[in-house]
């Protein structure tokens, strides 16, 4: 038994592996040591946290950071700081930057660019592409990578692979879980003058409609199964998406987004025009019923941001030269905490969304859960507040979103990464700290 403790949390409501209880929570060395009734008097530091509820810290598996290349949307540094502001406590951030995360090298220097700047624990994804398929083998092991990932269909960036060959090619060059957007480019590419001769953002699901998304998931999980490779469905929009996801839980796990829950078609882009479009698009109330459902019925796994800032000036341009993508990573929490209050899921599927399924997808170690030995990250809330999100309470570098002058219930107190409190009350605290997340297929010894 542990007889002191560098920092003792009193008191909260903690949703642990073995179900949700009031306990204390006692912190030696950057773990969690013990679990229960403590002696306050072995802390150097208690925190009360009686009326608040404990959880995992959140683990955001999809941003988009824009450095290196795109800093004067986002960095390292403002990206990490909008997730702890906003109670998120890991993140992965995602290849298609410029240039593209492909190689040992550009991964390397993603890595060196986090030291002393990022807020948060991160990771890396690799981005697919037809030429180094060959190395994914090798580079999806090193250290700091969460895996690869794999665009069927354009959107931001360069990174490509639409043809079957070359996908199952990549799916048969490692063994770690592959993350896939999935849309069909060659449908994309016959329906883009509907986006051009509609002019407008209300043509954005037209153009990129329900049957580009199915396409694609359909051969990706076609080819999955062909080579035996597991995968992550990134950001699903469409109720025959999680028909087809539902029935291959052998080999496919799912995401959802924030975005997809809470806004729908037309309304959002009658009040948000461009600022709600995004890839796959926002689509009608029924899909985002479906979406529900399927969180409901076990089928979702995961609620990412897909965090993909970009400035208020670039996306005022005409549609559809506007780009698509919003920030996202400081506002996962409350939003998933409203619709806990709105009575759409419990708080223990809410852990299960945003940290412990996650971990158990990619191999995190040391995370995703409140058990002695893990890493002290905790994402600390108050089910009861009443919040506005407003623009100026971002801490992106691009200053907005997309759910500006929303009221929610619920809302984000405290964030602590590795027994360092790093938010309290919209503040934060310290200098930068963040690691390098460590995965069980890529665990050294010491790990």
């Amino acid at each position: 038994m542990v007889s002191s403790f560098d920092l003792v949390l009193r008191g909260g409501t903690c949703v642990t592996s073995k179900g949700t209880a009031i306990a204390d929570i006692g912190v030696q060395e950057g773990k969690i040591a013990a679990i229960g009734e403590l002696d306050l008097e072995a802390s150097d530091h208690t925190i009360d946290v009686s009326h608040l509820c404990v959880l995992p810290g959140a683990i955001d598996a999809q941003v988009h950071f824009r450095e290196p290349g795109m800093e004067h949307k986002e960095d390292i540094a403002t990206g990490t700081l909008a997730a702890v502001k906003g109670g998120v406590t890991t993140v992965f951030d995602m290849p298609n930057t410029k240039p593209p995360t492909i190689n040992k090298a550009q991964l390397a220097d993603k890595v060196a660019r986090c030291h002393r700047r990022a807020w948060t624990d991160i990771a890396f994804f690799i981005g697919a592409t037809p030429e180094n398929a060959e190395h994914l083998r090798e580079l999806e092991r090193l250290p700091g990578v969460a895996g690869v990932k794999l665009f069927m269909g354009s959107s931001t960036g360069t990174l490509l692979v639409s043809e079957d060959a070359a996908i199952e090619n990549i799916l048969r060059s490692g063994s770690r879980r592959l993350a896939a957007h999935c849309e069909e480019e060659a449908r994309l590419k016959e329906r883009y003058e509907l986006a051009v001769e509609g002019g407008t953002p209300h043509f954005h699901p037209v153009w990129r409609d329900e049957e580009t998304a199915l396409l694609a998931t359909r051969r990706l999980l076609k080819l999955a199964h062909k080579t035996g490779r597991k995968i992550h469905v990134l950001h699903v929009t469409t109720a025959g998406e999680m028909a087809l996801l539902g029935k291959a839980r052998d080999l496919a796990s799912v995401e959802v987004t924030p975005q997809h829950l809470t806004l729908a078609s037309p309304d959002c882009y009658d009040t948000l025009g461009t600022l709600a479009q995004m890839n796959p698009p926002i689509r009608g109330a029924a899909h985002r019923q479906a979406l529900w459902k399927a969180i409901a019925d076990g089928v979702v796994d995961v609620v990412g941001s897909d965090h993909a800032p970009h400035t208020l000036e670039e996306k005022s341009k005409p549609y559809p030269q506007s780009p698509a993508g919003m920030p996202g990573v400081q506002t996962l929490i409350p939003i998933l905490l409203d619709h806990l209050n709105q009575g759409r899921l419990s708080l223990e599927r809410l852990v299960e969304l945003t940290s412990s399924r996650a971990a158990a997808i990619y191999g995190i170690l040391g995370k995703g859960a409140i058990e002695i030995g893990f890493d002290a990250d905790f994402t600390i809330v108050d089910l009861a507040a009443k919040r506005r999100i407003t623009n100026d309470w971002i801490a992106s570098r691009v200053g907005w979103t997309p759910f500006d002058g929303m009221e929610v219930i619920g809302w984000p107190k405290m964030t602590i990464l590795r027994g360092t409190l790093v938010m309290c009350e919209d503040e934060i605290l310290g200098t930068p700290a963040g690691e390098l997340v460590r995965f069980k297929e890529t665990a050294t010894r010491n790990d």
